[in-house]
C-alpha cells in the first residue's frame, strides 16, 4: 500500500471520495511516533451549495481558507474551542469541498493513542467521533492546511475494498441549523462496525 495520490483527492465528487476513503488507512507521526488506523466514518460537506459546510454561498474566512485550496490537504479547526476537528480538502482550487474523518478502527500505535486519550484499555470509544480520534492521533490546529502525502500525517490505499453492501449512509450528525440540508445522506459508516460513532 502506498500514500493516495493527489488526483483521488482532487476528483469532483465529494460524495464519491468520502465513501471511497472508507477501508483506507489514516496514519499520523508525531514526535516521531506512528499511529493510525482504518478509516471507518465519514462525513460529506459540498460547499458553497451545501448550508452546513462552512464555505456555504463561498463563504470565506480567515478559518475556511483552507478549504478553497487543491484536494489533498487537510482542514483542521476546532469545535465548540476545544476538540480539533479533522477534515480532507478535495476537488480543485477554489472549490470548497471537504470530508470530515469522524472514525477509525486503531490498528497502530495503540499504547500511545491510549495514553493521548487517558484511558487504559482497547475499546470503541477510543477513536469515535472525530474529537476523539484527533486526541488519539495527536492532531491540532497546527496540521491545518498539512499535505495529507507528507511525513506528518497521511492516507494510503487501497481503495474501494468495501462493496456497496458494506457501507451505511445517514443523516450528517449536530448540523440541524442546515435546513433540510441536514437531511442529506452524506454521513456514510462501515456497516456493522464497532469502532463507528454512536451519534444518532
Amino acid at each position: 500500500m502506498g500514500r493516495l495520490a493527489r488526483a483521488f483527492f482532487r476528483r469532483t465528487g465529494v460524495l464519491a471520495i468520502a465513501r471511497d476513503l472508507l477501508g483506507t488507512m489514516l496514519y499520523t507521526r508525531i514526535d516521531g511516533v506512528l499511529a493510525g488506523g482504518m478509516i471507518v466514518e465519514t462525513e460529506a460537506y459540498a460547499g458553497p451549495r451545501d448550508r452546513a459546510s462552512h464555505a456555504y454561498g463561498n463563504r470565506r474566512t480567515a478559518r475556511t481558507a483552507t478549504m478553497y485550496r487543491a484536494g489533498g490537504v487537510a482542514y483542521v479547526y476546532l469545535c465548540y474551542g476545544m476538540h480539533a476537528m479533522l477534515n480532507v480538502v478535495t476537488n480543485a482550487a477554489g472549490v470548497p469541498h471537504a470530508i470530515l474523518i469522524r472514525a477509525i478502527e486503531p490498528l497502530v500505535g495503540v499504547e500511545t493513542m491510549l495514553a493521548r486519550r487517558g484511558l487504559t484499555r482497547l475499546e470503541p470509544r477510543l477513536c469515535a467521533g472525530p474529537g476523539a480520534l484527533t486526541s488519539a492521533l495527536g492532531v491540532t490546529t497546527a496540521l491545518d492546511g498539512a499535505d495529507l502525502r507528507g511525513g506528518t500525517i497521511w492516507i494510503e490505499g487501497p481503495v474501494g475494498v468495501l462493496p456497496p453492501c458494506r457501507v451505511k449512509s445517514s443523516p450528517r450528525v449536530g448540523v440541524a441549523y442546515a435546513g433540510p440540508h441536514a437531511r442529506w445522506p452524506w454521513r456514510l459508516r462501515v456497516r456493522n462496525c464497532p469502532w463507528t460513532s454512536p451519534a444518532k
